[in-house]
């Protein structure tokens, strides 16, 4: 391929991102095609067709833009403003966290619990980008989702995905944990909570994310406590909690399970085969079953 091609200089464009921001050759050319899509409104098979031609067809002012972002090291779903979330594409920003595909397993379990049931009535902690309360409601249209968040910016993100991705039936509410839901009880209630504790290591990979999304506390358990101790209060007595945890916390969260008084406990893996999140029942005689559907991996 001639030196003078878009696609030798998104080929160049790689191997710097690679050696910057310390990411596999592959992983780096496999980031430049998106971003060069992105920013340049191609297909990747229009892209494949044209990287033959001459950089200067190509305005690519928009395009050096997005690399520079993503070569000072912020999050590539950052950059492009959306990302891929079970099979809908979610708007994302700095005021909310990156929907990774562990945390499909959180909509998997609550799929498994509601069933063929119509009707049921769902509260997700802490929504953030609305990634599991929108893609449950789109699953089950039928169910009567509520999502809430203590940010007003992470909630404006929320709504605009519920209206671009067509899920009215999901409801918004500004709420610290269960602060504003006061007398509201519900069949389901799924969160993600922060779980990540202060001066964690990983942090600092993590740095463009929104802090208060993620940490909790010296041992990352404060808002799991929160939310678990909280939830029979808000539960139909025969009703189940499914939480994300950190891939080291199963055991706490299920002590925290039993004292709150949720039997039928049951844990799930993430795709790497970690424990990821626990799902308990009010008064049950058998484990609420989580669906063990694997979640295709976002890239």
């Amino acid at each position: 391929m001639s030196l003078f091609t878009l696609g030798a200089r998104l080929a160049a464009d790689a191997r710097r991102l690679a050696a910057t921001v310390k990411i596999s050759r592959g992983e780096a050319m496999r980031e430049i095609r998106r971003l060069a899509c992105h920013s340049l409104h191609l297909t990747t098979a229009q892209l494949v067709v044209r990287e033959r031609e001459s950089p200067g067809r190509f305005d690519l002012s928009a395009y050096g833009i997005v690399f520079d972002r993503r070569l000072r090291g912020e999050p590539l779903p950052y950059v492009l403003g959306e990302w891929p979330f079970r099979d809908h594409l979610f708007r994302v920003t700095p005021d909310v966290l990156i929907p990774r595909a562990d945390t499909e397993g959180v909509v998997n379990a609550a799929l498994g619990v509601i069933g063929e049931k119509s009707g049921t009535r769902i509260l997700d902690l802490g929504t953030g980008s609305g990634c599991i309360a929108i893609s449950i409601a789109l699953a089950c249209p039928s169910a009567v989702v509520t999502a809430i968040d203590s940010s007003p910016e992470a909630l404006a993100v929320a709504r605009e995905n519920a209206d671009r991705l067509g899920a009215d039936t999901v409801g918004f509410v500004a709420s610290d944990w269960y602060s504003a839901l006061s007398g509201q009880k519900f069949d389901l209630i799924v969160a993600n909570p922060p779980y990540v504790a202060e001066g964690d290591q990983h942090l600092d990979a993590l740095r463009f994310e929104p802090q208060q999304a993620l940490v909790s506390g010296a041992d990352g358990l404060d808002a799991l406590r929160w939310v678990i101790q909280g939830a029979p209060a808000h539960l139909e007595s025969d009703g189940t909690l499914v939480v994300e945890h950190g891939f080291d916390q199963r055991d706490f969260v299920r002590d925290l399970f039993a004292s709150a008084g949720f039997s039928g406990v049951e844990v799930f893996d993430d795709l790497g085969g970690q424990p990821r999140g626990v799902v308990g029942r009010l008064n049950a005689s058998a484990p609420a079953k989580a669906r063990r559907k694997r979640a295709a991996v976002s890239a």
